[in-house]
């Protein structure tokens, strides 16, 4: 019998935490973070880290484990995910992935291979070189014409994975849209269920403005001035999240404390919107919407009988 994997997922600010640490103690599971930028160390204002006392006593993977100044991709997601996960079953437990970052859901649930191609470092040089003399729109007019499938799907302010996108097109004369198309046919390895929260879009945009005032008065400007302090810099993969590159921004005297705050809220609206956008293309998620119950109580119900009806608890 296949092992149980439950996701749940939707988008940035919808009460993800809260929910899953009650679910995560009705079926005795571990939490497995699927955010890219929670797993950073000194980065918890801006990421809206979970803190220890809100755990719960729930043990959660991959948070606060990685320096800001490391490297954190698909790749070594998936890696750390897996062996966070055999533990949990070792354990006797249910790994819970919970978290916004649809792509590195897909690659735990479907076991995606993304280790068919080599790198090619000179490659990702000259085109990292080229995104800063010609511009990301440029880089991304690149693959637009090698791969018009993954630049529909990649934003070009996201040039890490614009790049990664080239580099596989060059090392294996295979879009990597087809690639990932061939992966997703594949059958799931886990007996799972996924589940994504949404809300009403005012409601959710309202609770993005409010989680972002709080950041403020968190003291996100004094977080983002200390990583800075510590040699964190705008190329950095780490600082490159949303509330981390505004007010680095700001710091460096490229625009006043109020635009950076407008260009965060905004940008997070936008980010929300492209991650349902996401969910909504995924063949298997089932949809939970947080205005059809009363209140959490009855949504925890509601995800305890679908596991118990797919016999995964």
């Amino acid at each position: 019998m296949k092992r149980p994997l439950i996701i749940m997922t939707g988008p940035t600010a919808v009460g993800k935490t809260h929910l899953s640490i009650a679910l995560a103690k009705a079926v005795s599971g571990e939490i497995i973070s699927a955010d890219s930028m929670q797993v950073y160390q000194h980065m918890d204002i801006g990421t809206a880290k979970i803190r220890p006392e809100e755990m719960d006593g729930v043990p959660h993977h991959l948070v606060d484990v990685l320096s800001p100044k490391e490297e954190f991709n698909i790749v070594r997601f998936q890696q750390m995910a897996k062996e966070a996960m055999e533990g949990i079953y070792e354990r006797g437990n249910i790994p819970i992935l919970v978290g916004g970052t649809g792509f590195y859901i897909q690659a735990v649930l479907y076991d995606i291979d993304f280790t068919s191609t080599c790198e090619d470092k000179k490659y990702r040089e000259e085109l990292t070189t080229f995104a800063k003399e010609q511009g990301e729109e440029a880089l991304h007019d690149l693959l637009k014409e090698k791969d018009p499938k993954a630049a529909c799907a990649i934003h070009p302010h996201n040039v890490k994975k614009v790049i990664r996108a080239l580099e596989f097109y060059k090392s294996t004369g295979t879009p990597i849209s087809a690639h990932n198309e061939e992966q997703q046919k594949k059958e799931s390895p886990y007996r799972f269920l996924y589940l994504v929260l949404n809300q009403d879009r005012e409601i959710l945009y309202e609770r993005i403005e409010k989680r972002i005032d709080q950041m403020l008065e968190e003291g996100l400007v004094e977080e983002v001035k200390q990583l800075k302090e510590q040699g964190c810099q705008k190329e950095m993969v780490s600082m490159k999240g949303l509330g981390y590159k505004e007010i680095l921004s700001y710091l460096d005297g490229e625009m006043s404390l109020t635009e950076a705050v407008a260009v965060l809220k905004r940008d997070t609206r936008h980010f929300a919107k492209r991650q349902l956008t996401w969910f909504r293309r995924e063949k298997e998620p089932v949809w939970i919407d947080k205005g059809d119950f009363t209140d959490e109580e009855q949504i925890l119900e509601y995800m305890l009988e679908l596991l118990r009806k797919k016999e995964i608890i």
